[in-house]
């Protein structure tokens, strides 16, 4: 089974996806939308996209029979308005994170998808790492013992720029969405959705949050701690503990290329590169490709949605982050 996927969006990530197609077999990029032609002409020129794949419109893309999956790299206020289109035109899709705005576009997204039978999946791409496997199975092999606390943070200054989308509420910018997803995300995945969730925060002159933390608590006594910010430079790594030892994913946490594990008193540091391909050879790229041969496997076993990221699972992440906004005040437009 082969896989034709078209593109919406021609950004940074949307480059970096593109690369990541390359290395998969069975694979081909044969459509690109934009609201630009000549962005979408570029972009085409530039991945080998045939000149009738290169769309001036995300509408017609949604019209091009001959896509399988598209991959929504639009700019976060988007992401339901473009997931629906696509699987309104009967094409799966592969949602950049975060999933959308709130709960209540999450869930819409996750209705329409499986009312249509169609593969649905948001693009966090940390959880397919070779780094993230690994974590997941220690915890479940009980290396550490029982997860209590769950920390990291991500964060980086931007200069002020109104004009760029981490800075726009009509674009559903600000750190919280865009950066503290990784963590709260991670906490997810290891603690499941928290019985509890507070938040600080500062909203900037731009009117979105320039930093946040979270802290969420859960009834058997665990805590999970998110950072993010967009003012400065975070450690950027993660730490789970657990009842006799701990790990450590250190920088950068959203995509680590080593485990740090520290257990009964041994330290053990594990070599796991983000560009790893299985036990082959390493090569060069971030690791996008991982998720993408996720999503092919899923749909060879007759699977449309994710094991690692379950739909419901994108949802309740969602109503964890909405709770946050509520606490520090942030809302966007419309919304």
């Amino acid at each position: 089974m082969s896989f034709r996927w078209g593109i919406a969006g021609t950004g940074s990530i949307a480059n970096g996806f593109a690369h990541a197609l390359t290395r998969l077999p069975d694979t081909s990029l044969v459509a690109v939308a934009s609201r630009s032609p000549e962005k979408a002409e570029a972009f085409g020129e530039k991945f080998g996209i045939p000149e009738e794949g290169r769309y001036g419109s995300y509408e017609q893309l949604a019209a091009d029979g001959g896509v399988d999956l598209v991959y929504v790299a639009s700019p976060n206020s988007h992401h339901r308005e473009h997931t629906l289109l696509f699987l309104n035109g009967g094409q799966g899709v592969l949602c950049e994170k975060p999933f959308a705005l709130d709960a209540g576009q999450a869930a819409e997204m996750v209705a329409t998808a499986r009312e249509r039978g169609l593969f649905l999946m948001e693009a966090m791409w940390s959880r397919f790492l070779p780094a993230y496997v690994r974590l997941r199975e220690l915890v479940a092999g009980g290396a550490v013992g029982t997860v209590l606390s769950v920390e990291a943070d991500l964060g980086f200054p931007f200069p002020d720029d109104p004009a760029h989308r981490m800075f726009a509420p009509a674009l559903g910018g600000g750190a919280l969405l865009d950066l503290g997803v990784y963590p709260v995300s991670l906490a997810s995945m290891l603690l499941g959705e928290p019985d509890r969730v507070e938040a600080s925060g500062k909203l900037g002159a731009a009117g979105v949050d320039d930093q946040t933390a979270v802290l969420s608590g859960y009834d058997n006594g665990a805590v999970a701690i998110a950072k993010a910010s967009m003012r400065s430079q975070l450690a950027c790594t993660g730490r789970i503990t657990g009842t006799y030892g701990h790990i450590e994913l250190p920088f950068l946490m959203r995509c680590p290329d080593e485990l740090v594990v520290r257990t009964r008193g041994v330290t053990e540091r594990l070599s796991l590169p983000a560009a790893r391909d299985g036990d082959g050879e390493e090569t060069v790229g971030g690791g996008l490709h991982h998720q993408v041969r996720h999503v092919h496997e899923r749909l060879r076993a007759g699977r449309l949605e994710s094991d690692v990221i379950p739909l419901d699972e994108s949802v309740s992440i969602m109503r964890t982050l909405d709770t946050a906004r509520a606490g520090i005040g942030l809302s966007f437009p419309g919304r």
